[in-house]
């Protein structure tokens, strides 16, 4: 298969891209950044949120030819950084219209990656995909990716478009520490922790659906296979690995994996976040025979283990 990736110098692309090259698939990257961690996804450096063109293509006119799909990665991310800096919500939505319009004139078939923060905190225990209830819009992150939802589904029903919307849930692993340009937490906690500087937890009792980025990466890729396949379209589908655990145990689990006791400050949870979520993993299960293998102990031991050598090698 051709596959084009939005956002394929993250972590989630990053990992994703390498993947499917590894089985033999092609890989055309798109990202306004260069990849820091590797040269081996071809990559074309784009603002995919500038306003959209009429040329041909839609969002470049450098792109492959003869694609089989588009996976939409790309984004802001960051939930408290779009509560101070909302415009960059707004960047998210202009993303997902540039991407579907080039979906539609290409007739290609979407992967949308969208987020747990979608249903909300008021609905804590609800999270089976139908069940979104989005008049508890906690952020504009969460608006921004409810807004990609809607776009997507419009799209699938004025032009026929072919898609599948994952709802992740706090991806984590291998090439996810580049901390100086987004502060993502479990690599900050090894690090700090590392270095024996204290931390601070923002939400004692929040509880989340942390999972391991090789889970992500082989539900993903196996969705790819049944859209392109034609075997399924049109789903929304949660991707986690279906346990949740707090942050403190996570704090403490990368210290167990460090022989480090944590220096551990406690404060209430920032404006925006959702503070408890465990998804409902079933429809992953049966659609797509997605049976995650990492517990949140053992990737958090694989990650403490990446990250060192990363930055033993790479300092």
């Amino acid at each position: 298969m051709r596959i084009l990736i939005t956002g394929s110098s993250g972590q989630i692309g990053t990992n994703l891209g390498l993947y499917l090259q590894e089985r033999g698939h092609y890989v055309f990257g798109v990202d306004k950044r260069p990849n820091t961690w590797t040269r081996d996804i071809e990559t074309l450096l784009q603002d995919l949120s500038a306003p959209y063109r009429t040329h041909k293509g839609g969002i470049g006119v450098e792109y492959p030819p003869d694609l089989d799909l588009v996976v939409h990665l790309a984004a802001h991310a960051k939930v408290h950084e779009l509560v101070q800096q909302p415009h960059r919500a707004l960047e998210n939505i202009n993303m997902t219209f540039n991407v579907l319009e080039f979906c539609r004139q290409n007739n290609l078939p979407i992967v949308f990656s969208s987020s747990r923060e979608v249903y909300g905190d008021i609905h804590r225990y609800i999270t089976e995909e139908s069940y979104a209830d989005f008049a508890f819009t906690e952020s504009p992150y969460s608006a921004s990716k409810i807004s990609g939802e809607a776009l997507i589904y419009s799209y699938a029903q004025c032009y026929g478009l072919r898609y599948l919307v994952f709802r992740f849930s706090n991806v984590y692993g291998r090439y996810d520490n580049d901390i100086e340009r987004m502060l993502r937490v479990i690599p900050h906690f090894i690090r700090e922790i590392n270095a024996g500087r204290p931390i601070t937890v923002y939400g004692e009792d929040k509880v989340l659906d942390f999972t391991y980025i090789d889970d992500c990466v082989g539900g993903v890729a196996s969705a790819i296979e049944k859209l392109v396949g034609g075997e399924i379209a049109n789903h929304t589908i949660n991707l986690a690995y279906g346990q949740g655990n707090s942050l403190v145990a996570m704090a403490g689990f990368i210290g167990e994996a460090l022989g480090k006791e944590p220096d551990m400050t406690i404060e209430p949870a920032r404006i925006g976040e959702v503070t408890h979520y465990v998804a409902n993993v079933g429809k992953a299960r049966a659609l797509l025979d997605y049976t995650p293998q990492t517990s949140l102990r053992d990737g958090i031991h694989k990650a403490v283990e990446w990250s060192l050598n990363w930055w033993e090698n790479h300092s």
